[in-house]
């Protein structure tokens, strides 16, 4: 077992660093996200799986032993999950590199089937859908190769840095904003659009597991002011990004900033219930020329959306209605 240092029993490169986050969770489940990755077609020279154990209250080592070499464990003090993911980006010398966060799995066919793509296509990144227990897939639905900034422009995207595979030569110096929630929202598109190819595939290639101990679990008020101030900020580091690139590039992130914002304001009203709240908020929208929202044709749920949120009416119905709904399912 290697710590704090590459694996260096064979030089050849990885094909696939896998960055496993780990913060506190079971053990067993940890386990069962490592057995996930060894089952899979790569040889152990096509592999390198990196655990990044964010100062976990009891490290997880003793548990650990079986997979001798398979991997590589990184212990620090607690920082966050966006100085954990960094930190495996920095020891990560695959082609590729997954996220995994510890208390998830990978679908074995449907991963396959990404890794296939990675083979035989060369994308810079795999784009694949999710599910929330394993499934037994066999037939994927696969897009063409484009650039990512094509995809952004004609997509709604899951903003989880854990929905894709990416080659580490387009990282560049993309890292994860540290201390915030929804990094994964400022990250994804960002990296979208420094790839040339990508392919998007139905496969549910990972299983994103419900549990108490997650993130979004956390129901207090304290988490909830965060979670919307960090949205907050994730909107208006992208807006001000976009100014700085070209104008097709521009217009791709544009779709997804107004996809983050309808969110952020349908998060405030379900979160605060508070007309108050939610008019200072748009205020601030508003004075960054992201409220309100733009007449755009991306799908049937925003165009409503916008038309209830541009008018008094409409959103004292969805502060009315909103939460009803929310509450029923």
């Amino acid at each position: 077992m290697s710590f704090q240092q590459a694996n260096t029993q064979n030089s050849r490169t990885p094909l696939v660093s896998f960055v496993l986050t780990y913060y506190n969770q079971p053990v067993k489940m940890l386990k069962e996200c490592l057995d996930s990755i060894l089952v899979l077609s790569l040889r152990p020279y096509e592999r390198e799986i990196i655990i990044v154990d964010d100062g976990s209250d009891t490290c997880p080592m003793n548990e650990l032993m079986k997979y001798g070499d398979d991997i590589i464990y990184i212990r620090q003090k607690n920082k966050g999950l966006s100085e954990a993911r960094n930190m495996g980006i920095r020891i990560a010398t695959g082609a590729y590199i997954q996220f995994i966060d510890a208390d998830d799995l990978l679908n074995q066919a449907s991963y396959e089937h990404c890794l296939d793509i990675v083979r035989y296509r060369a994308p810079e990144m795999v784009l694949f859908d999710f599910s929330h227990r394993p499934t037994h897939g066999s037939t994927f639905e696969d897009s063409q190769i484009m650039t990512g900034t094509e995809y952004l422009k004609k997509h709604n995207i899951h903003g989880t840095a854990c929905g894709y595979i990416f080659s580490r030569s387009i990282i560049g110096n993309l890292r994860f904003t540290p201390t915030i929630y929804h990094e994964d929202e400022e990250f994804t598109p960002k990296l979208l659009l420094q790839a040339n190819r990508i392919c998007h595939t139905n496969a549910q290639a990972y299983v994103y597991r419900r549990h108490k101990g997650t993130i979004t679990s956390k129901k207090d008020k304290r988490s909830k002011v965060k979670r919307l101030t960090d949205s907050l900020y994730v909107i208006q580091t992208l807006h001000k990004h976009s100014s700085t690139l070209p104008h097709h590039e521009q217009q791709a992130l544009q779709r997804r900033i107004d996809q983050l914002t309808m969110d952020y304001i349908y998060n405030v009203i379900i979160q605060t219930r508070s007309r108050h709240y939610l008019d200072r908020k748009l205020n601030i929208l508003r004075r960054e020329g992201l409220y309100p929202l733009p007449d755009r044709n991306y799908t049937t749920k925003y165009k409503w959306f916008r038309r209830l949120t541009n008018s008094e009416w409409g959103l004292n119905i969805l502060l009315r209605m909103l939460p009803l709904l929310k509450k029923e399912r």
